[in-house]
């Protein structure tokens, strides 16, 4: 399981830092990603890393959030500065995990709510 935090009300311009941490038994971690929902609206991605620590971010984030990963601490991270309040979302975590039975696996957290707004 996933376990998201972080999310929050932020004022535009503000920052937050966003964790994820994965619970249970498994082999390693190939990939992790944060992807973000507004309302009536499909899921879309923000930036993701590999295990080799390659990331990749859509452009209208690039410069203002850094993605991080702690595999040891089955944790990832999102620091979001420079807020804007169209960011206002309901923010996921994923991650592609290796498990011992059933190869490779994409998880997903529940999602938390960040809030950009004056």
């Amino acid at each position: 399981q996933l376990q998201a935090s972080g999310g929050g009300l932020v004022q535009p311009g503000g920052s937050l830092r966003l964790s994820c941490v994965a619970s249970g038994t498994f082999r390693s971690i190939n990939a992790t990603g944060w992807y973000r929902q507004h309302p009536g609206k499909e899921r879309e991605l923000v930036a993701t890393i590999t295990s080799s620590g390659h990331t990749n971010y859509a452009d209208s984030v690039k410069g203002r959030f850094t993605i991080s990963g702690d595999n040891a601490k089955r944790t990832v991270y999102l620091q979001m500065n420079s807020l804007k309040p169209e960011e206002t979302a309901v923010y996921y975590c994923m991650m592609n995990i290796r498990t011992w039975t059933t190869g490779d696996m994409i998880y997903w957290g529940k999602g938390t709510q960040v809030t950009v707004s004056s």
